[in-house]
């Protein structure tokens, strides 16, 4: 290393103590180092409570991590400019794959908790909410599993690894512990035990008695923008802050963090931190899934179809503006509670999508579109049409995807081979091959078909249309108030 090269981040140079692993989380990403991470340092007794994370597919970010002993530096970004703090609450970043150390850490007795931050479309269930024990790579791990006493095959799916895990804590005989889904899944404690449950069900039906009778599943509503971090931002840490970080995250200063379920052998105090613990979560759920992540949606894909490639982008061009203001009108109908706030929070969220110096890029959002439609735009579809109102401003979210996906070949998505074989029909036809894929309740329903449909084509900008004749459709949900 040169004289005048900036010294490496670790905790030689930030003597920030480890703390006992008590925490094992699935799923090293940004948004677990700029949520749970932040959180748990910030907690009154967070020395307490060391956090192990592990990767999913890739080793990538545990290597990262650990070259720098867990440390990394957190880069609060708002309109004014950039504050730096390093996060030292994650005591071993490990390779998903370790399967060996997934289970010594989750059998230990100190360990209280498993935290989930796995995406959507890792909880292996089909449309109608059941586990899906016939998926490719469901069957694959259960196969793995059959395995794992005799020929150490190991699963390769979050879910499975954590099924061996709580197959280890069981013959240890460490006592109960909970698993904390903190995936933007309405319900998602609920979706985590049934997904825990069908898999270990399928595999070991003593396994899954015992799961329901010592593993909790806590729900959480889980909230900060967190987009991928840049070359930019790397530089940008070692100029103002003198070392270098391969690894930090950069966050919006919003943060939110709403709790609900039993935690047998106890928790960080999150709330010191700002946490909310509730006995009723789903209406907190709901605000979130519907108002934040179902507005990131139909931005990725409208904004994308427009030719922008950030959230803050997409909020300035008229049409999707527009078409976010009317999907919160009819989302916001079905959100009742003083404690909610629906007013204040949507005038929140304009100014943390207009946040242009977060570069929060569609494309990331776009992603597993067959998944979070199916909790973004449907719960809020459905409630329309049972009051008789036609639900535009929903649909039109599943309009623009189903746009996106026939200009966009290479899509994220589990269901991306079927996604090809739909976009091969025509019209009404293709409108509900794809519809059926988030939900039969959709493609088998001609009237959401046809709507659907008739709304296909709103945000194309090859109609010869000028900019202010697609910026209107307040005409999409009569009486729209804001």
């Amino acid at each position: 290393m040169s004289a005048n090269q900036a010294p490496v981040l670790n905790r030689a140079l930030m003597p920030l103590p480890k703390a006992p692993v008590r925490i094992v989380h699935l799923g090293l990403g940004a948004f677990h180092r700029s949520h749970e991470a932040w959180y748990t340092q910030h907690a009154g007794d967070g020395a307490e409570w060391g956090i192990a994370a592990f990767t999913g597919r890739r080793p990538d970010a545990a290597r990262a991590l650990a070259a720098q002993d867990g440390l990394f530096t957190l880069i609060e970004r708002s309109g004014d400019g950039d504050s730096f703090e390093v996060i030292g609450s994650i005591t071993e970043a490990v390779d998903g794959a370790d399967l060996g150390r997934l289970r010594e850490l989750v059998s230990a007795p100190a360990t209280a908790m498993v935290t989930l931050t796995i995406t959507e479309a890792a909880y292996g269930l089909a449309p109608d909410g059941s586990f899906h024990a016939g998926a490719p790579e469901i069957a694959e791990d259960l196969a793995m599993l059959a395995h794992v006493a005799g020929t150490g095959g190991k699963p390769r799916t979050p879910l499975g690894r954590l099924v061996s895990a709580l197959a280890g804590r069981r013959d240890a005989g460490s006592g109960p512990i909970a698993v904390v889904s903190c995936d933007n899944l309405s319900g998602n404690g609920d979706v985590a035990r049934r997904a825990v449950t069908g898999m270990a069900e399928a595999w070991d039906s003593e396994l899954a008695l015992w799961i329901g009778e010592n593993v909790s599943f806590v729900s959480t509503s889980v909230d900060r923008i967190t987009p991928r971090t840049t070359d930019a931002d790397i530089a940008e840490v070692e100029q103002a802050c003198g070392y270098r970080d391969s690894t930090p995250v950069v966050a919006e200063p919003f943060r939110d963090w709403v709790i609900s379920g039993d935690f047998p052998k106890g928790r960080p105090r999150w709330e010191d931190a700002g946490a909310v613990v509730v006995d009723d979560i789903e209406p907190y759920e709901n605000r979130k899934l519907w108002l934040l992540n179902g507005a990131h949606s139909l931005l990725a894909y409208s904004g994308q179809l427009r030719g922008h490639t950030t959230v803050a982008q997409a909020l300035e061009d008229p049409a999707c503006r527009d078409a976010v203001e009317a999907f919160w009108d009819e989302a916001a109908a079905h959100l009742r509670g003083d404690d909610l706030h629906i007013p204040e929070y949507r005038d929140a969220l304009r100014g943390r999508f207009g946040n242009g110096r977060i570069a929060h890029h569609l494309s990331q959002i776009a992603a597993d579109g067959t998944t979070k439609l199916r909790m973004r735009a449907l719960p809020v579809l459905a409630a329309e049409r049972s009051e008789g109102r036609s639900g535009a401003g929903s649909a039109l979210m599943l309009a623009a995807w189903i746009d996106f996906v026939a200009v966009h070949k290479e899509l994220q998505d589990p269901m991306s081979d079927a996604i090809g074989t739909a976009n091969g029909a025509r019209g009404p036809e293709r409108v509900a091959s794809l519809l059926n894929l988030i939900s039969p309740q959709l493609g088998g329903d001609p009237q959401i078909v046809a709507l659907v449909a008739g709304l296909s084509g709103t945000f194309s900008t090859d109609t010869g249309q000028t900019s202010s004749e697609t910026a209107t459709l307040a005409h999409l949900i009569p009486g729209r108030n804001s």
